[in-house]
């Protein structure tokens, strides 16, 4: 996996780097000895609020260079790094628990995706868990329309970026990003692809970075002794 490279859209480097995340509050991961890793921690937002709740080590990382600095200037105590390709320089085992929340939202292409919970499987002790929140494909209008509208326009796109993918609802925001929706079969697959065992599932729904609500789904899973 040397120099695998996360597909991160330019966007997180300028106004997405100024939006304030919505997120629900993180889980409670295990003690407050447990080693959590905050996967694409954004500005830190929830890295700081499992801080808050007396977890002593706790370290996010996130491949937005812009957002790593915001974070830092918030909160200069935070154990926040800039992280731009795979694999993580962490030892194999190195964490207890890893959040990964809305995280493949941001990521449309497939190899990116796989790339992701194929790494965090190495960096998780067996046992560990792995906590996922992510926005499924959405069936409501606005979103079914705006699916569409990338359809269209993508394969016009120049160089190829934004070309739709198989399996998911792509499309932009007004300030330039670019998100991908998967089914939820998909999101369940990922983790079990790649060495984990889905425990437990929840869904709800959740606020996005831009003041809709959208369905959402929440896995626990745990990394197999094999993975």
């Amino acid at each position: 996996m040397a120099g695998a490279r996360p597909d991160v859209h330019g966007s997180w480097e300028a106004d997405g780097a100024t939006k304030t995340s919505r997120t629900a509050s993180p889980p409670t991961c295990r003690p407050p000895t447990a080693r959590v890793l905050d996967h694409g921690c954004g500005y830190g937002r929830l890295t700081a609020r499992l801080g808050e709740s007396g977890y002593s080590h706790v370290v996010g990382v996130d491949p937005s260079r812009a957002m790593i600095e915001r974070g830092l200037r918030e909160n200069p105590r935070l154990a926040l790094h800039h992280q731009c390709e795979l694999p993580l320089p962490d030892r194999d085992g190195a964490y207890d628990a890893v959040l990964l929340l809305a995280v493949l939202t941001c990521v449309p292409d497939d190899a990116a995706q796989s790339a992701t919970p194929a790494e965090l499987v190495r960096v998780l002790r067996p046992g560990g868990v792995l906590y996922v929140s992510e926005v499924p494909l959405q069936r409501d209008t606005r979103n079914v329309a705006r699916y569409e509208q990338h359809q269209q326009i993508a394969p016009h796109s120049p160089g190829g970026t934004a070309r739709p993918k198989a399996g998911g609802g792509t499309f932009t925001t007004e300030d330039g990003g670019l998100f991908r929706h998967l089914p939820a079969d998909r999101l369940r697959a990922l983790p079990d692809d790649h060495g984990f065992a889905v425990a437990e599932e929840r869904t709800g729904t959740a606020p996005t970075l831009n003041g809709h609500v959208a369905e959402c789904l929440q896995l626990v899973a745990r990394r197999r002794a094999e993975g």
